[in-house]
């Protein structure tokens, strides 16, 4: 028996309204289920394999908007036999179940003949279900094919995370095969962007060049407008020379050309000649540059100059517009684009003090900016950032070495002291590692009485607590300390009768100093001279005994184990500075020499 239920009216007088409610509905379901099961059925559904899988035309045109209009409006609503082509017919099985029975189980043997025949059907819930599988199970080996799949089916979101994903990874994505099969259209979407991140340009141009060669026939004409969005100008010179030039199949092709000659043209540019502004000029957004603040050399005194140095094109440059504040002490990089210098560093200069200066080099015009002072006046000091925390170590007050610690919360904007390290300590290397704050050799004292340490303490944020952890192989004053793939590394430094050229690195895993290769010119005092780009840990500067402010700079690859020298020299010698790796701004213009 139905049941009725009253819905209130407004007022007495108001119109009595019965809301039925068929408690028999899931029985009619099951009704039609039994019917199928029985062969009671009205339609036949054939795929290209010779399969036959049954049902009702008025059942599934209630799930399906596909058989709505094919049962409603097409000539198949006459007929109890029809044939599907090109769907998957265990896919179709599983569908037409779903329809029957509010189930389906999606896995990552079925998901790709799924996907196609739930869009196929316009069955939303299996298509989202599919899309949600394919994203969390997303890596190198699969974007690449579900990127297509997502394009191909609609799939906007998942086509989107997909995108995205090869963006990020595209230097290890592109070695795949399957790049070559992405289509015209989905090969400009990619190197396009200016959101894909690549070590080199070099890579995105190789890979337009094996893309075209993979069918030469149909794809030669299509190059023109690939090379369109390949950077050729933010490579080397070298490599114009020696891949571009001489590809054939730009040789060969009078607007391709145009484009090479473009480059060749931007590497002849003078300093003061204007940029050409285009989209190949331009550097994608998750390009990183080493930024360089300051310079203090026993010759030529305090430099206010800032520079910065762009791998793709291996160019140092010279920042006129921006200042470097005369308090620079140790450097750090807050969320990438947030440069805070704090405190002072390097002997024979003012007394130390407390100032913090912030530059924001995505901002229109950069230019430093006051922030609270610290509690304590340092120089010589140890600056780290664990998440929103900037922490500065150690260093000299006016009378002697501090073993005091004090975290500045960049949310608050305020400082508090934290525990004190076990011993005092100045011209420290300070490295993140696991989010915990390693302190690096550096010296205990003055004149007659200096100790040089090779003794590293480590910090521990959540129990605010520094631990002591092995030596180094070496007592290293004024040394740089980078961090690469969960590896610290120590370089250079002095041990009050030798500057070093020797290096060595601490993983956490093992707890011991190993030597790694010496660096080609022995440094002290790049201690915020070492940044870490692209897979390779910099060293900027510094001094020698023999040599007072250093001009050159090198790169140590874990991969090769060995070190290079960056063949471009910095425009000024610098010791007693600051370094960091940051995200390129858009304000910083390239200029040819």
């Amino acid at each position: 028996m139905q049941n009725t239920k009253p819905i209130p009216g407004t007022s007495k007088c108001a119109t009595l309204k019965y809301e039925c409610i068929n408690r028999r509905y899931a029985e009619i379901l099951k009704v039609l289920k039994s019917l199928r099961k029985d062969e009671a059925y009205d339609i036949k559904l054939k795929t290209d394999d010779g399969r036959v899988i049954c049902g009702h035309k008025v059942v599934l045109s209630s799930a399906s908007p596909y058989f709505h209009a094919m049962f409603k409006n097409f000539s198949e609503k006459n007929e109890d036999f029809v044939v599907i082509r090109n769907i998957d017919s265990t896919a179709l099985q599983l569908l037409i179940d779903f329809i029957y029975f509010g189930k389906i189980i999606v896995t990552e043997k079925n998901v790709q003949i799924l996907l196609p025949a739930a869009n196929f059907f316009q069955l939303i819930e299996v298509k989202e279900k599919c899309c949600d599988l394919l994203e969390e199970q997303l890596c190198i080996t699969n974007c690449i094919g579900t990127y297509v799949l997502a394009d191909l089916h609609s799939c906007k979101k998942l086509s989107k995370i997909s995108e995205s994903y090869i963006q990020q990874n595209f230097s290890d994505v592109v070695h795949s095969d399957k790049c070559l099969t992405l289509s015209p259209e989905q090969v400009a979407n990619l190197i396009s962007s200016d959101e894909l991140i690549v070590l080199s340009e070099n890579i995105v141009f190789e890979f337009v060049i094996r893309w075209v060669k993979h069918d030469l026939v149909s794809r030669k004409c299509i190059l023109p407008h690939l090379m369109e969005y390949v950077r050729l100008p933010l490579t080397s010179l070298n490599y114009i020379m020696k891949n571009a030039v001489e590809e054939p199949l730009l040789k060969n092709c009078p607007n391709c050309k145009y484009y090479v000659n473009e480059a060749l043209h931007f590497h002849s540019l003078k300093p003061d000649d204007s940029i050409p502004q285009n989209a190949r000029t331009k550097p994608r957004l998750g390009d990183k540059v080493i930024f360089v603040v300051g310079a203090l050399g026993y010759v030529q005194g305090y430099s206010v100059s800032t520079e910065w140095y762009d791998p793709k094109i291996n160019l140092w440059q010279l920042l006129t517009t921006i200042m470097t504040p005369h308090f620079l002490g140790g450097l750090a990089v807050v969320k990438d684009n947030f440069v805070v210098a704090v405190g002072r560093i390097g002997y024979g200069l003012e007394s130390p003090n407390q100032y913090v200066n912030v530059l924001d080099v995505s901002s229109e015009s950069p230019h430093w900016k006051p922030t609270t002072n610290m509690l304590v006046k340092r120089r010589n000091l140890g600056v780290g950032v664990i998440n929103d925390y900037i922490y500065a170590v150690g260093g000299s007050d006016e009378n002697s070495c501090v073993n005091s610690v004090e975290a500045f919360d960049c949310r608050t904007q305020t400082w508090r002291m934290i525990s004190s390290m076990s011993i005092r300590r100045e011209s420290v290397g300070l490295g993140v590692l696991n989010n915990l704050l390693y302190v690096v050799g550096g010296c205990n004292g003055r004149d007659d009485s200096i100790q040089f340490l090779k003794s590293v303490e480590c910090y521990y944020p959540s129990i605010d607590t520094w631990k002591s952890v092995a030596e180094m192989c070496v007592p290293r004053m004024a040394a740089g300390v980078g961090v690469l793939d969960g590896i610290l590394y120590a370089v250079g430094g002095y041990d009050g009768k030798n500057t070093h050229r020797s290096a060595e690195a601490y993983e956490p895993s093992s707890g011991v100093w190993t030597t790694i290769p010496d660096m080609h010119f022995c440094r002290y005092y790049p201690v915020t001279g070492v940044a870490v780009l692209n897979g390779l840990l910099y060293v900027v500067g510094g001094c020698d005994k023999n040599v007072p402010s250093l001009d050159s700079a090198e790169f140590y690859n874990p991969n090769t184990n060995t070190w290079t020298m960056v063949t471009t020299r910095l425009n000024k010698s610098r010791t007693f500075f600051g370094v960091v790796a940051i995200d390129r701004s858009r304000y910083f213009k390239t200029k040819r020499s």
